[in-house]
């Protein structure tokens, strides 16, 4: 079997650490030891920046250069968003690709300027009121509720690698990374050839919502639902994660 290494980029608030030991030794162990990288604004990548450097080209030029191209790539969240840029710019790069709980982005000009609103009022709340009261608020968020089902550890240390990024940082990377600041990817999505995993959390019903139509969209393509889980599938049910992605991604090394 050939060795395939895979690139997974994170959501915001969390870095390449947030994936786990448990998920990187699990891809290591069907010969996919994964590439990790942090996201601007975030872990080791997390310093006060200059603005162009929370922008979708500098991103991709991080993704660009975590990677031996052509290789697997898997994005959760904003991670997820991130990867299918990519993917609609680079499809020769890409050999497959895992989306899980991500979106190509708001259709309409007034939603995405609806949401940089909020994501700026977001922003200056971090700011302001540094990152621990952010943690703390966007814990307590709907999205993020079905995580009470992760043990406490994992928990301790989800909360506490939020807590290592900046303000700045994360208040950077809304601005320049957030739903509302990317273009749509909708009408692109027929032209993305490249075979694609999506991935969604049962009790995540906006998301599923959205992956049945990315889904039906991406010429190749097939959506999975993973019961009992909500937004973050990898954190809340990791051995469903990992069977369902190792799988796709040995299937094309076998």
């Amino acid at each position: 079997m050939a060795m395939c290494y895979p690139v997974l980029v994170h959501g915001f608030t969390g870095s390449s650490h947030s994936w786990g030991e448990h998920l990187v030794d699990g891809l290591a162990s069907v010969g996919c030891p994964p590439v990790l990288l942090d996201l601007p604004g975030h872990g080791r990548n997390g310093a006060a920046q200059h603005p162009r450097r929370f922008s979708l080209d500098y991103a991709m030029s991080e993704v660009a250069a975590a990677g031996d191209w052509p290789a697997s790539l898997v994005g959760y969240s904003m991670g997820g968003r991130l990867a299918l840029h990519f993917a609609a710019n680079r499809p020769d790069a890409v050999h497959r690709l895992v989306l899980e709980s991500a979106s190509p982005g708001l259709d309409s000009p007034a939603e995405r300027r609806e949401r940089q609103r909020s994501d700026e009022e977001l922003a200056r709340a971090i700011e302001r009121n540094g990152v621990e009261a952010f943690v703390d608020r966007w814990q307590r968020l709907p999205l993020f509720e079905t995580q009470r089902i992760v043990d406490e550890t994992m928990r301790a240390r989800l909360r506490a690698g939020r807590l290592d990024n900046s303000a700045a940082g994360l208040a950077g990377a809304l601005r320049g990374l957030g739903t509302g600041a990317l273009p749509s990817l909708w009408e692109a999505l027929p032209g993305i050839h490249v075979p694609t995993l999506v991935l969604a959390g049962a009790l995540d019903e906006k998301f599923v919502s959205t992956g049945e139509r990315m889904a039906a969209a991406l010429p190749d393509a097939r959506l999975l639902v993973i019961p009992g889980a909500g937004h973050a599938v990898h954190l809340e049910r990791p051995d469903a994660w990992l069977e369902a992605v190792t799988g796709f991604l040995v299937a094309s090394h076998s």
